[in-house]
């Protein structure tokens, strides 16, 4: 089995009591979720039996320790977080619909996990070919962009297959604008690129939809796949769509649906030992391609229905158990 490795942000989502505006249950109040999308995407890998790592930057503070022995209970590998005094750990306050749809508050800039730098990778992380999975919140300043950036291309000289969700946060960025360049420089160095619809639309400027898809083709990913919340899971390889429903359910928190969707696929992955050099040809096979997609698609049901990130993360049973109910 091939491991997974998770690179980015691990955050404290302080999650509302409240759902909308509704102000008749009393005070609002926060309770503490670990989470941050890479390190809920570790979890999701572990969660299903999958062995992962995750590489961070978190503050010295109850914070820092609360995600680290998180991340470790749920099986991570943490041995390549790091810890510093020179910023605190990132908090996220999130507030829901009654649709449980969330919207971000973030405190970060500063944050701990903005001033990872290449030397603090551990010695031989690569050695081996690995899935790495990244995302466009570690983009958001110019030295943590070059380090992500760095990052990719050194887990593309060593064989391993690079994953990246595209997972815009806008309020991270300055002045509430992504650098769509930056963004787009991380989305081209993957093999496996997830997206939303909403991301799609963010992104593409003035091209369509296929010119777009077909750009990032022709810089070399492989597979596309673009969910949109409870409506078909668009699949895209070049010249081919597919589309899987995912199951009916209802959303009590959004938080890590998308984190829950792209860990599931990852596992499969790992589990069938796809690299970067056979990652094509296993996603030639149509029946299988679909099989995997259903269940990342169940993976995301799963998380929706729960509050929290690492919390929600569905194990294989259950997913067994999803399955037959919905049967």
């Amino acid at each position: 089995m091939i491991p997974v490795i998770a690179f980015g942000e691990a955050l404290v989502d302080m999650l509302s009591s409240r759902l909308g505006d509704d102000v008749t249950d009393g005070p609002e109040t926060f309770t503490p979720y670990a989470g941050g999308a890479p390190a809920n995407v570790a979890v999701a890998c572990t969660r299903l039996g999958v062995p992962s790592r995750f590489l961070g930057m978190v503050g010295d503070d109850r914070f820092g320790r609360f995600l680290t022995a998180e991340m470790a209970s749920h099986g991570v590998d943490t041995s390549g977080v790091v810890t510093t005094r020179e910023a605190r750990t990132a908090l996220a306050f999130v507030s829901r619909d009654a649709d449980g749809e969330r919207t971000f508050d973030f405190y970060r800039p500063p944050a701990a996990d903005l001033l990872y730098r290449l030397e603090h990778l551990p010695t031989g992380v690569f050695a081996e070919p690995a899935i790495v999975h990244l995302c466009s919140n570690s983009l958001t300043e110019e030295a943590i962009a070059e380090t992500t950036l760095a990052l990719a291309d050194i887990a593309r000289r060593s064989g391993s297959l690079v994953s990246v969700d595209a997972n815009l946060r806008h309020n991270l960025w300055p002045e509430g604008q992504i650098d769509i360049g930056r963004v787009t420089a991380l989305l081209d160095r993957a093999d496996l690129l997830k997206l939303s619809a909403e991301e799609v639309e963010a992104l593409r400027g003035g091209h369509s939809v296929e010119a777009w898809l077909n750009q990032r083709f022709a810089a070399g990913v492989k597979l596309i796949v673009i969910t949109d919340g409870g409506a078909d899971v668009a699949v895209h390889r070049l010249n081919q769509r597919l589309a899987i429903a995912p199951p009916a359910v209802r959303a009590v928190d959004t938080t890590a649906g998308g984190d829950a969707f792209i860990g599931g696929l990852l596992a499969q992955l790992a589990e069938a030992e796809v690299t970067a050099e056979t990652f094509a040809e296993w996603c030639d096979d149509t029946a299988r391609l679909e099989r995997a997609v259903d269940v990342a698609c169940r993976c995301g049901a799963h998380a929706v229905t729960r509050p929290g990130a690492y919390a929600a993360l569905p194990s294989k049973a259950d997913l067994e158990r999803l399955r037959g109910e919905a049967e």
